[in-house]
């Protein structure tokens, strides 16, 4: 009976699993297809009609596999461009850098990966700049961050753990918005300052107030949308 039981539990296991596998890869064909309409669609419920039936798939499908929509496709978006940053700095040696160069790095990584869709940019920054969206913005934001400080090695599981996600995330989103406006060379100016002002990590807790992040990243989505 047991060996029955345990026999029944593992091709459930790997039942699930190639289910998982096969909605992991079917999101991912309807995500290149919306990258390709985007520029011209714009980011909507448009979109995703056009990108599931350019995928093959039927709206009930796409009911399924993205409930939410547009807003599933930008979550799709920003962890895929999350996947291509933590690949390029895995190839650093991280004990040689300190830990104001692997924050550097790790922005940078993360600008890179969202240029690699820069065409889609400025209709995504407009659908995520809808008050019913910004929520969605500040958690796929504040996501990056973590993959970046958990590459870096923080290991902090108190305050300090959800401040230094809080403050890289309106680092990474104001940069990217200096990225898209006025280029790179602005992006690191930018950058340097922005981390020259808060490695100290006192300082950090000091100037964080609770309505700080979600300004910025209204500021900065504003700044992505209209390039000023």
């Amino acid at each position: 009976m047991q060996t029955a039981q345990t026999s029944g539990e593992t091709a459930g296991q790997a039942s699930d699993q190639t289910a998982s596998s096969w909605a992991d890869a079917a999101e991912q064909r309807v995500l290149d297809e919306a990258l390709r309409l985007a520029p011209r669609a714009g980011w909507n419920a448009g979109l995703v009609s056009r990108a599931l039936a350019a995928a093959g798939f039927s709206d009930a499908e796409g009911q399924l596999l993205l409930p939410e929509g547009p807003r599933d496709l930008a979550a799709l978006l920003s962890r895929r461009h999350d996947a291509v940053a933590l690949g390029k700095l895995r190839t650093f040696d991280l004990a040689a850098l300190k830990i104001r160069q692997r924050i550097r790095e790790g922005v940078i990584a993360r600008l890179d990966a969202a240029q690699e869709n820069a065409d889609v940019l400025r209709p995504l920054a407009a659908f995520m700049a809808f008050p019913t969206n910004l929520p969605l913005a500040l958690r796929l934001t504040w996501q990056s961050a973590d993959v970046i400080w958990r590459w870096a090695g923080d290991v902090a599981t108190d305050e300090n753990h959800y401040s230094k996600r809080a403050i890289l995330s309106g680092v990474l989103i104001s940069t990217l918005a200096v990225d898209m406006a006025s280029g790179r060379a602005s992006a690191l100016s930018h950058l340097d300052a922005r981390i020259d002002n808060v490695m100290a990590f006192e300082k950090w807790k000091a100037g964080l107030k609770p309505m700080d992040l979600a300004s910025e990243m209204v500021s900065a989505l504003a700044r992505m949308r209209y390039g000023k």
